[in-house]
């Protein structure tokens, strides 16, 4: 599991875009978006790089990811 802290995100269709982009790299990807602490957790297979990558190309900055 990865917990990426983003900006940018806003709204539930902020929210719902960056779960897209991230299911869209992995489809069995577990997203959970927490918009007041601007906090996405998500269980993938997919490799970190390519998470933030995802995140980014969404439209949104990844502040720090571990």
């Amino acid at each position: 599991m990865f917990e990426l802290k983003v900006d940018g995100m806003t709204c539930g269709g902020c929210a719902a875009s960056v779960k897209r982009a991230l299911q869209a790299l992995d489809a069995m990807a577990d997203v959970n978006v927490d918009l007041p602490s601007k906090t996405v957790k998500v269980t993938t297979s997919a490799q970190l790089d390519a998470v933030k990558t995802a995140v980014e190309e969404a439209g949104y900055d990844v502040v720090s990811a571990a």
